[in-house]
């Protein structure tokens, strides 16, 4: 992936298309993705960036991963600041959840999940200075 903010956009573009179209399969990545539906923490403005996830009983987590590059994506900073929002997903369709960012051992245990199912997580790991964010999204009732 190239740092080309529109290259960036088109790939997640795509990557919401074959979701959307293929019922939550998109080849890449299977049936792990969930589109967030989340405001800009400074500009308001309604975005939909797809995230891998994992199921946690009836909640999801997803990794602020980026990649491994040295500041966590800009979606991590909107789910902090407006954290009730909606994702689609391949099972449950659209739900509406709360984020909250897990802590400490909390998180650890998350991301030994991540790194489990991916060697890619591990890669990213290794690649950044930071601690990558690991967030739980559980439905509002």
């Amino acid at each position: 992936m190239t740092t080309d903010p529109n290259q960036y956009t088109r790939f997640n573009d795509s990557i919401i298309e074959e979701f959307r179209q293929n019922g939550g399969t998109v080849a890449q990545f299977g049936r792990g993705l969930v589109l967030l539906h989340h405001l800009g923490a400074k500009s308001g403005i309604e975005r939909v960036t797809p995230a891998m996830s994992m199921r946690d009983g009836d909640a999801w987590l997803i990794a602020a991963s980026k990649a491994g590059a040295d500041e966590n994506p800009a979606w991590y900073h909107n789910l902090i600041a407006h954290p009730d929002i909606e994702i689609e997903t391949a099972d449950a369709g659209v739900v509406a959840v709360h984020v909250t960012e897990l802590k400490n051992g909390e998180r650890d245990q998350a991301w030994s999940r991540f790194t489990t199912m991916s060697p890619g997580f591990r890669s990213y790991e290794q690649r950044t200075t930071r601690v990558i964010p690991v967030l739980r999204l559980t439905p509002r009732s």
